[in-house]
């Protein structure tokens, strides 16, 4: 397995600092980089709040990690063994900065993207260092949720994906490796119960409230300990052969978005961020929420975490 020393993030954002602090505290000396200034200190706060949550769950510090903080791009990444885009979601956006990076950075870097579903195929077309472009997801909360999607384009090659792999495992993170497809795995099936959510919702079967205590008790309680194929093989084959030959007729199979959800957009409920979206929230919420929410979610990890040595 390769030994990444430094890593640069390309991009501060939402999930940026998140990233930084996992990598940091894996023994990188690790580079934030972003345009805005105004960014940047935003990052040095966030980096600072993940901190305190890997603190709290206890997580494995490898010694000579470091967090510096840029605006110059050729700072952050001249001399990147990993360097992780995490700018907007815009292919051409994307195409542009991967282009200045395979300028800048070291030619045995690996470039990987933490785009949500952009082909990484696409992104590396026409760069001369698309062998070594890769997809590297990360789930948003980045510190929390220790899974990334490793996803290969049709020019990277194998020995990047397979070292990528072992150094995500090296700091306790799970490394899922999949063939390329529009939005990968994660989204994909987190998008197809979405649909079927809003449209149970838009109907009027079931309130908002009680399909979100439905979803969390009923499914997502069950699929954090037992996989959804797992679940078939424990409920059996002949069970889901039977439910499925009616029910999946019935299913959602909207090819657009709700105007459940395209209406509220167009009024700008965009959900927390303008304190309205499908529910409503003020200020105080949206914070005591963040820190309920991301207490619950270290509750769990460390449950999960402590039961692996029982599978």
């Amino acid at each position: 397995m390769v030994a990444y020393k430094t890593a640069a993030i390309i991009g501060t954002g939402t999930m940026g600092p998140g990233m930084g602090a996992v990598l940091e505290r894996a023994g990188l000396k690790t580079f934030l980089f972003d345009i805005d200034p105004e960014a940047l200190e935003r990052a040095r706060a966030g980096v600072d709040l993940a901190g305190g949550v890997l603190d709290r769950l206890e997580a494995p510090q490898v010694p000579g990690g470091s967090i510096h903080f840029s605006m110059g791009l050729e700072e952050a990444v001249g001399e990147a063994d990993l360097v992780i885009e995490a700018v907007s979601e815009n292919v051409d956006l994307k195409k542009k900065v991967f282009g200045d990076l395979a300028a800048l950075a070291p030619e045995s870097a690996v470039l990987a993207s933490n785009t949500s579903g952009i082909p990484i195929t696409k992104i590396a077309e026409g760069n001369e260092a698309a062998s070594r472009i890769i997809g590297m997801h990360w789930s948003n909360p980045p510190h929390l949720i220790p899974m990334i999607e490793v996803v290969q384009g049709d020019q990277t090659s194998a020995t990047v994906k397979d070292d990528l792999s072992g150094f995500i495992q090296s700091f306790g993170y799970e490394a899922v490796g999949e063939r390329e497809v529009p939005g990968f795995v994660e989204n994909r099936i987190l998008y197809a119960i979405l649909r079927e959510v809003v449209e149970l919702v838009e109907r009027g079967i079931i309130s908002h409230a009680d399909m979100d205590t439905c979803v969390k008790w009923g499914i997502g309680y069950k699929l954090a300990v037992i996989g959804p194929l797992e679940l078939i093989d424990m409920a059996g084959l002949d069970i889901y052969n039977s439910v499925g030959s009616y029910l999946n007729q019935d299913l959602s199979t909207a090819s657009t978005v709700s105007s459940m959800i395209t209406d509220r957009v167009a009024e700008g409920r965009l959900g927390m961020k303008t304190l309205g979206g499908i529910y409503d929230y003020d200020a105080e919420d949206v914070k005591a929420l963040g820190a309920a929410r991301a207490a619950k979610l270290i509750a769990v990890r460390k449950a999960l975490e402590g039961d692996k040595g029982g599978e």
